[in-house]
Formats: structure tokens, sequence, C-alpha cells
């Protein structure tokens, strides 16, 4: 597989790895004058008004851009008085060049984000709120997973209408397992069943689970573990890390103990874990939804994808969202910013096909829809909205996630032990976040 599109697929799941680069470009970043009424239009329920163009930006790069574009090809046709252009550009790049072009005057009408960026953008002035779309259409927590609304918040008011939810699933290959003498077709669902499995892979040779040091996929896996722990990665304020606490050492001590016990090799490099499942050299990865369908073009992988094992106390996934922002602008249009709550509205309701691209619809009628049900291994994951385990909605956070992750590299490349790895981590990301709150105004 090429490097530049394992890439784009890390960076589907992305934002928090972009936050530093994001809050460096937004901090000159005022969002101009702000004359816009966040009222103008009735919230999205339709669009009467003349003819409005409307540029779009993404970072769906692969083939999710495809489907995206498709959809908004439909929505054109179905909207005369509003047309809707599509700029894509890799999630780093975009990130990166918003907030100047919101500054100089140049940004889009409508921004996809990722849930993690809807804080530090919002604070900056660089989206606005979309509370009466929430309003206006009714929409409620009960029309989404819970957790997934509530990340579109930013100080109780709404900055995010989500599109969808991104998790972490666990892939396993079915041939692998079963030379090993395992059920292909019942996956570990436990922490005893799973340390079972790796115990008979072993002695069939095979190192079951390779324990990447890489943010993609170890670290979203130390992640998920963290929570199924008990653990958090800060505190209610997001004040103070709290990475460190017992149950994130026990986490983290489990995924270094995978390697010391030989069931992963040791300096894992980056995509080698998911690319020994693909070639059966291992059996198990934790990896992204989006993988789905690399693996559904791998006619010779015999492979399965379910929610993460339980290996903590309660189930937990490492999971982001794509959420839709509307984008200040200099000289505010009212019947542009009530045309992009239309195409919002839309976009959302008709989510289905954008599943197809490998994401879980955030709309709860569209997941129960059987056209959605028919889509089994997106549908798998889909389980997980329950007890996603998103990223707090603080601005400037993607700093003190990236050291959260730097603290798991050093523990699994025998650096420095678990605890003083997230020691040392958890005093830099706290430092971190009070530099933010000074930086925000929080």
């Amino acid at each position: 597989m090429m490097h530049s599109e394992m890439s784009r697929r890390r960076l589907l799941g992305l934002g928090v790895g972009l936050g530093a680069a994001a809050t460096l470009t937004l901090a000159g970043c005022g969002g101009g004058d702000d004359k816009e009424s966040t009222a103008s239009g009735n919230g999205g329920k339709e669009y009467t008004g003349p003819k409005v163009d409307l540029n779009l930006w993404n970072g769906f790069t692969g083939g999710d851009g495809d489907i995206f574009k498709n959809l908004v090809e439909q929505f054109n046709t179905e909207h005369a008085n509003i047309a809707v252009s599509v700029a894509t550009y890799r999630w780093e790049d975009y990130y990166a060049k918003l907030p100047g072009a919101v500054s100089s005057g140049n940004g889009p009408d409508i921004a996809v984000m990722h849930m993690d960026q809807l804080a530090t953008f919002a604070a900056r002035g660089v989206i606005t709120e979309l509370d009466d779309v929430a309003k206006a259409l009714e929409l409620t927590d009960s029309d989404f997973a819970p957790t997934v609304w509530q990340g579109g918040l930013y100080r109780d008011k709404r900055y995010g209408i989500p599109l969808d939810m991104h998790p972490l699933g666990f892939y396993y290959n079915k041939a692998v397992m079963q030379s090993a003498g395992l059920d292909p077709n019942k996956p570990p669902l436990t922490k005893d069943e799973y340390t079972a499995a790796l115990t008979e892979l072993k002695k069939s040779g095979v190192q079951g689970f390779w324990v990447s040091p890489f943010q993609f996929t170890g670290g979203m896996t130390f992640y998920s573990l963290l929570h199924q722990w008990g653990g958090t990665l800060f505190d209610a304020e997001v004040a103070k890390a709290t990475f460190n606490s017992d149950p994130a050492v026990e986490a983290c001590t489990w995924l270094v103990d995978m390697i010391k016990q030989g069931h992963s090799p040791a300096n894992v490099g980056q995509d080698a874990d998911y690319l020994a499942l693909k070639s059966g050299k291992n059996a198990f990865n934790w990896n992204g939804i989006w993988q789905i369908n690399d693996l559904k073009k791998s006619a010779d992988v015999q492979w399965g994808v379910a929610p993460l094992p339980q290996i903590g106390s309660r189930p937990a996934a490492w999971a982001n969202s794509h959420n839709f922002t509307i984008v200040k602008q200099r000289s505010a249009n009212a019947n542009e910013v009530a045309g992009s709550k239309v195409f919002i509205n839309w976009l959302s309701q008709h989510s289905l096909d954008w599943a197809a691209g490998g994401q879980v619809p955030a709309r709860k009628a569209v997941r129960e829809d059987a056209g959605f049900k028919a889509l089994t291994e997106v549908g798998a994951l889909a389980p997980e909205l329950d007890y996603a385990a998103f990223p707090p909605a603080a601005p400037g956070i993607g700093e003190a996630l990236l050291t959260f992750y730097q603290s798991f590299n050093e523990a699994t490349l025998g650096k420095k032990s678990p605890k003083q790895a997230l020691d040392d981590g958890a005093a830099k990301a706290t430092k971190q976040l009070e530099d933010n709150r000074k930086k925000y105004g929080n």
C-alpha cells in the first residue's frame, strides 16, 4: 500500500495532532468584523431568497471525498437557488490555511471540522454559533448519540452540527486465528479471552497483537484503554492533565507488557501493525473505522471487525467526529448564511450515503435505517457510539493531546517506565493547558 494513502486515512481521524499548528496560526486571527446575525433565515428549514453561491472546505482527499462531492452535486440539483462549490485540502494544510483565509476575507462559507478543533476555532472567532439551527430544526441529543451532540458545544453554545462518528475498531485476521486453533468467527471480547487467544497464537509462533508506539494506532489504543480502566486524560475543567493516574499507568503497563511477554515485537514501525494484519503476521489490530474500505478491497485477506474488546472495567473506544460549521465573514450576507444552514441540514439528513465511505452516521434516524444496517462492517462499530471517548472541548487541546501521545511513545519504546513517562508528560501537559487558558482568555 502506498504511504500517501496510509497517511490520508490516518489524517481522517485527526484533529488532535493538528492542534498545535492551528493554534499558532489562529493567534493573529480575530475573525474580522462580525456583522452577522446568527438567527438569519429560519435555521435551515428552507431557503427562498435569491440564488447564492457558497464555498465549502473539507479534508476528504480519498475515496470518501468522491462520495462527499456526489452528495454536494445531488444537493445542488435539488436546490436551484443554492450552489455549493467544494475545495478539498489535506487536513493538516486545511487547518493551517483556514484562519488566514478568514482573516483576509477569503474564507469559505461552510467548513467541515473535527470535533476536537471546534473549541479552538470558536474561541478565535473563526466560526459562528449554530444554536438557532438546532432550535429551528428541533434537534436534540435524542436525534443523535448524546456523546456526539455534546461534542459540538463550546461554552454552552453550539458551533458544530455533527455528521458522523469515526471510532477505533477491533480487526482480526480469521485465517491466522484458525491456524492457531481459535474460532475465526468468535473474536475475543474480554481481557481473559484476549489473553487466552494471544497465548494460543504465541504457541503457534505468531506475535498476535503488535503495539505501535505511534499515535496511529498504539496511542489511540492506549487512549481507549485508559478510559476502559476508568481514567481520564484531564480533569473536568480541562485545567490539569490526569493521564498519570493509577488507572492510566495500569493501562499503559498492560500494553508495554504485550511487548515484554512476546506478543508484540519492539519498535513497531508506523503502520506496520496494520500491514502485519493484512499479511498474516499478526491476528489482532486496533485501528480506525476508515480501514474497513481498504480491507474490503483486499480480496486475499480473511478478516472481521468488531467493537473493541473490554480489557478494563468498562467499555470505551477512542473516537472523533466530523462536524459542519459556518465560517464568519468580514461582510456577512444573511442569504448566504441561511443557504449554508439549509445545506448542513440536508446533508445531515442524507448521511446514509456518507456512511458508505466508512463512517457511522451521527443522526439516529439514519443509523436505524435499513440501508445502514445493510452496511454490515461499518454497522458493527455503531454500538461504540454509546461509550465513545471523544476529546474534550477546550481551545488548543491538540498540544496537550500530542504530549499525551509522546508520553506513550516513550513508555512503549522503553525510554522510560510507564509511570515516569506519564508523570513527565502530565506535568508538561498541565503547563500547556495553563498557557492555553491565558492565550484564549479562559
